[in-house]
């Protein structure tokens, strides 16, 4: 079982909805085991939940799945095979919350017990909640495989906790439309939008206030005081706490080191001693978060340069583009064109 105990790198996640890929591929007539060799890893992990693989390696074997299949839409296959219960001690306490909200919350606050290569978040806009989640590990394979299947996993947990007739309003999703997109109008019963800049489910901010029927206030607190041990027990790495909340925050909010600072409430120079004592500065991380934001805008989807430019918190468009040039040694243009190629 997860909760007994290994504590989780940053850039690895444990199997949970992974384990899905492996039904995923036998019902395309695929045998899994060569793929999940081919992509570095051991078969044998994915007999038990509580495994760890790499977040490199969970985007490796779902290139290689789309590859093999000729399903462009793999990921979100795997999704929906995936039940509340998949995302492990998380699912269940989820289950046991008072209400959606508080289940939501504890999803944010606590998935990166179990993934630490994407983070989720969860906002309010004009009377709309917005449950997003966004793959912030730098040069991960096939981003929007990961975002889709998210995005599945999440409307059939929230279906558990709300009803198997809830339906979102909206789905965004960072990925070009497949040729096909009837099965995703038909699992999600939404309006769906590819090309977005994230992966975001869109419901009315009322539905947090559901309560949850079943719930038990004593398992509650249980599962909850197990979390926290987890938490405790995996510590924390500064430097990846920094890119889990740049992730969720440089594309809608002020993210200087001061504004960071001030969310962790601490000195801007106790922010700077802490990261320098990692080796590396804040304005390094931030870069580096632009550029993984922008190479999953620029590969997976046809957003245009001056929407990705100020998605990014960039003025101009010709601004974006030389400091795409200084971390890649291309334009995003060539970029974008090399990758399709």
């Amino acid at each position: 079982m997860m909760e007994v105990g290994r504590t989780l790198p940053p850039g690895y996640i444990h199997l949970g909805v992974a384990k899905e890929i492996l039904p995923c591929l036998r019902s395309f007539g695929i045998d899994p085991i060569p793929l999940i060799r081919e992509a570095g890893l051991d078969p044998s992990l994915f007999e038990d939940d509580s495994n760890i693989i790499p977040h490199t390696a969970l985007g490796q074997l779902l290139t290689l799945s789309v590859a093999r299949t000729g399903c462009s839409y793999f990921g979100f296959l795997v999704g929906q095979r995936a039940t509340i219960l998949s995302l492990g001690i998380i699912g269940r306490l989820m289950l046991h919350s008072e209400t959606v909200g508080d289940a939501l919350h504890s999803l944010v606050s606590s998935l990166s017990i179990q993934d630490r290569g994407a983070v989720p978040a969860l906002t309010m806009y004009h009377g709309s909640a917005l449950l997003t989640y966004s793959v912030y590990q730098p040069d991960v394979e096939s981003a929007e495989q990961i975002s889709d299947g998210a995005l599945a996993v999440a409307v059939n947990a929230l279906r558990a906790l709300c009803g198997s007739e809830w339906n979102p309003a909206e789905v965004l999703l960072p990925r070009t439309a497949p040729a096909d997109c009837e099965p995703y109008r038909r699992f999600f019963h939404a309006p769906v939008r590819f090309n977005q800049e994230s992966a975001t489910l869109v419901f009315p901010e009322s539905d947090l206030s559901r309560r949850i029927a079943g719930a038990d206030a004593l398992l509650r607190s249980v599962l909850e005081e197990r979390i926290g041990h987890l938490k405790r027990l995996a510590g924390s790495e500064f430097t990846d706490d920094i890119r889990r909340i740049l992730r969720t925050r440089l594309m809608s909010r002020r993210c200087s080191a001061e504004d960071i600072a001030d969310l962790l409430a601490m000195h801007r120079r106790t922010l700077s001693r802490r990261l320098k004592g990692s080796g590396v500065g804040y304005r390094v991380i931030a870069n580096e978060t632009r550029f993984e934001i922008a190479r999953q805008l620029l590969e997976d989807t046809e957003v245009s340069l001056t929407q990705i430019a100020a998605a990014l918190g960039y003025s101009e468009a010709s601004a974006f583009t030389r400091a795409f040039r200084r971390w890649s040694g291309q334009t995003p243009t060539a970029w974008r064109e090399g990758r399709h190629e």
